[in-house]
């Protein structure tokens, strides 16, 4: 098992998808790092060389914020837009789609499970 950017990757992939379980390297980015470390994209992380690990390593770190780094910046910027009260920071303290989704119909990701308007359901008969 390859450790990359302090994160176990598969070893039965290929380099180019496997980098991509790092939260912040996606599929471009992972070609721009091969490519960059003179490593095939489609070879197995098991037939890998430490040298090769250590390239990739060395342009993630040089080059890229990851994993913990990005994870923080990213609820950093979050924190700051709801702390200035922008609408982007109300839609995030609200729990509602950030982006001008709409929200009439769909959204259920952001929303959660609908909740039954009260009186929507017919009453039951009652005996007397």
């Amino acid at each position: 098992m390859a450790r990359i950017a302090s994160v176990v990757i598969p070893s039965d992939k290929q380099v180019w998808i496997a980098l991509t379980y790092v939260y912040g390297i996606g599929t471009t980015t992972s070609k721009k790092i091969l490519a960059e470390a003179k490593i095939e994209p489609t070879t197995r992380v098991k037939d890998l060389t430490e040298a090769d690990e250590q390239k990739i390593n060395d342009i993630i770190s040089k080059k890229y914020h990851v994993e913990g780094d990005l994870r923080r910046l990213v609820s950093n910027n979050i924190k700051r837009l709801k702390d200035i009260n922008s609408y982007k920071g109300m839609r995030h303290k609200a729990k509602l789609p950030v982006n001008g989704q709409r929200t009439r119909t769909n959204a259920r990701t952001r929303k959660g499970k609908a909740i039954a308007v009260g009186g929507a359901q017919p009453k039951a008969a009652s005996k007397t």
